[in-house]
């Protein structure tokens, strides 16, 4: 199963960096990554693929989320059936 991960806030040293060691942790592999700085705000769309984790998908998007509130950034994670059905509308 996959998922999208998507990250916006103010830049800052060691977005990358929080949220890839949040996933090795939990033993999820980014497939694809997408990222750009617009003037000063840090954007990045990632493709992770969920199956291997023993985590449940509920304490992924929990630790994401811890994640975000430390640094002061949105981190959201949505299972890409959700995804595509939401932009097919």
């Amino acid at each position: 199963m996959k998922a999208i991960i998507t990250v916006i806030g103010k830049d800052q040293v060691g977005i990358m960096y929080g949220v890839s060691g949040v996933l090795s942790e939990l033993n999820v592999n980014i497939e694809d990554v997408t990222q750009t700085i617009m003037q000063e705000y840090f954007t990045m769309l990632m493709l992770v693929r969920i199956d291997e984790t023993q985590t449940g998908f509920g304490e992924l998007k929990t630790a994401l989320e811890e994640l975000g509130k430390e640094k002061g950034l949105s981190i959201r994670i949505q299972k890409e059936e959700i995804f595509d059905t939401m932009h097919k509308i």
